[in-house]
């Protein structure tokens, strides 16, 4: 493929546990293409959202490489790293990480006024018509349904226009109907912006849009071969 807009090597990822260090990646070799929907699939306790993660400069790799757009996210410090994901990245959460005390609008007006964006709140008025709440824009996250919740995190993540969206089971807290909207919107995000998209699901029929699914199991990717003999 053309340079990968994400690209890790060997990636591994050891945290310290009560009974010693805990290895949590083993060696993920993975690339993704600009413009390309990942899925990662995989049991509880996988790595999938540790490996969303590295993807983002959220969680730091103890062994390997991980790259984003070129740049090496392991070689970053805090801040240059928050500077990064400001500029090229929005990341949705299973739980929605709204500020409690900020009303929609506010909440997705925030990274692009970190950013000294001057159109900050026409812009984030613009995000939330998009995802259908142009009539809640001044409503609070208590006054807010999960679904509405969800659909801000959204707006909030597409609004600086990010070259890359990360997921982390976005419908997981969601039932059968905001699930199924809230991935149409994400999907039209990702249309509608040119974002790279990878999410980590445990919904088949999520995992079946994306261009490509990556199945984890034990902190390691498997492979094509293997998974066609389990199926």
């Amino acid at each position: 493929m053309p340079d990968p807009i994400l690209a890790l090597k060997d990636a591994r990822l050891t945290l310290a546990g009560n009974a010693g260090p805990v290895n949590i990646l083993k060696g993920i070799s993975l690339e993704v293409a600009k413009g390309e929907t990942v899925g990662l699939i995989g049991p509880s306790g996988s790595g999938k959202s540790s490996l969303l993660m590295l993807m983002g400069g959220l969680e730091r790799a103890t062994g390997g490489s991980a790259l984003a757009l070129g740049q090496d996210l392991t070689a970053m410090d805090e801040d240059a790293l928050a500077r990064f994901r400001r500029g090229n990245m929005g990341v949705v959460f299973q739980s929605f990480h709204l500020i409690p005390t900020m009303t929609a609008l506010e909440n997705t007006a925030l990274p692009l006024e970190l950013a000294g964006a001057g159109d900050a709140f026409a812009r984030a008025e613009a995000e939330l018509q998009a995802v259908g709440l142009g009539a809640r824009l001044d409503h609070y996250p208590s006054q807010l349904s999960g679904g509405e919740q969800q659909r801000v995190a959204l707006a909030r993540a597409a609004a600086p226009r990010p070259a890359i969206l990360l997921a982390d089971e976005p419908t997981g807290n969601l039932d059968g109907a905001n699930g199924k909207a809230i991935m149409d919107l994400l999907f039209g995000l990702r249309d509608r912006h040119g974002a790279t998209l990878v999410l980590v699901t445990h919904a088949a029929d999520l995992a079946a849009r994306c261009d490509r699914v990556v199945r984890l199991a034990d902190g390691l990717v498997v492979p094509d071969t293997a998974r066609e003999a389990a199926e």
